[in-house]
């Protein structure tokens, strides 16, 4: 049996409403079918004040074995560094992260918040958050350059606003089942069974995009939201049109613009007006590129491209 302890900082609750929607496995299986014990999750923990504090001491001296320890948001460091802004259980939350963090076997943490800091470590950050080893593409946040947990791993990063739920609980189950050393960790500490491909792989508008043919309203069920509606699906690691949400769905499927949620900027630009769902260009050119294109294959690819897109490019091919 594994010991998962679950914390919140600086965050939105986001992450713990998507887990509880996991189906494969989904939060029940881990306890069921995959022996792991939750000492204490912000949602489903019974503990309350002085019983949940004697849970964290505990864990921290080694009286419980704290297998897993997940965090979810981000680490307040406000004001001027002291953490007060963001206090648990009679003390500034950093401090418990830090110790709990040094006391586990495995440290998670789940959405952007907790990874890179996500949207509350925006300019000018009055809440001093960061994650938990990183500050967007920064490395060192608030555990350091050089933390690893007592398995000798860094933080195990799965970022997203929220985590898709499923990544959540597949790692989970790999740790707490012995498999931690089948996982890839990419620079940015997540796994690579998850962070390898891009948005865009396994998106129905792939077409649409080799065609050039654009959507320019949110909800239509053709054309590609990558050259007008600022879509980052071509330049966002994530599985979200292979592993779809609710196994039914994914954002860029429902006619919305991936917004990057998974990578260290995000958001982009600062959400600044005008920004967000409208594609940056200079002279016709988005300014960021596909991973991997540059511009002037850019240019010479849709040139050609648009040339000899077919007629049912532009039908609606989901019509019934």
């Amino acid at each position: 049996m594994a010991n998962l302890l679950w914390l919140q900082g600086g965050a939105c609750s986001g992450n713990t409403m998507s887990f509880l929607n996991a189906e494969e496995p989904s939060a029940c299986d881990l306890v069921t079918d995959f022996g792991i014990n939750i000492l204490w999750q912000p949602s489903l923990g019974l503990e309350l004040g002085e019983d949940v504090k004697t849970i964290l001491k505990k864990c921290i001296s080694g009286e419980i074995k704290l297998d897993i320890f997940v965090f979810e948001g981000t680490v307040v460091n406000a004001p001027n560094g002291t953490g007060e802004w963001n206090r648990f259980c009679g003390r500034p939350m950093k401090e418990w992260v830090k110790e709990l963090s040094a006391a586990a076997d495995f440290v998670v943490a789940i959405g952007d918040c907790a990874t890179y800091g996500g949207i509350p470590a925006m300019a000018p950050n009055p809440s001093e958050s960061v994650g938990l080893q990183f500050l967007k593409r920064a490395k060192g946040g608030s555990l350091g350059t050089d933390f690893k947990a007592k398995s000798g791993l860094p933080v195990i990063n799965i970022p997203g606003c929220p985590a898709h739920p499923d990544w959540v609980t597949q790692i989970l189950v790999a740790v707490a089942t012995g498999r931690a050393g089948d996982l890839t960790l990419d620079e940015f500490h997540r796994p690579k069974t998850f962070f390898s491909s891009f948005t865009q792989t396994g998106c129905t508008r792939n077409m649409h995009f080799a065609y050039k043919v654009s959507t320019t309203a949110f909800g239509q069920r053709k054309g590609c939201l990558f050259y007008d509606l600022g879509c980052r699906g071509p330049m966002t690691h994530s599985p979200c049109n292979r592993i779809l949400w609710n196994r039914h769905s994914s954002k860029t499927r429902a006619g919305m613009p991936c917004l990057g949620c998974t990578e260290p900027e995000f958001p982009f630009f600062d959400l600044s007006p005008g920004t967000v769902f409208k594609t940056q260009t200079v002279m016709g050119v988005p300014k960021d590129m596909p991973t991997g294109v540059d511009k002037v294959g850019y240019i010479k690819l849709t040139a050609a491209a648009k040339g000899m897109a077919p007629a049912w490019a532009e039908e609606d091919i989901f019509v019934v």
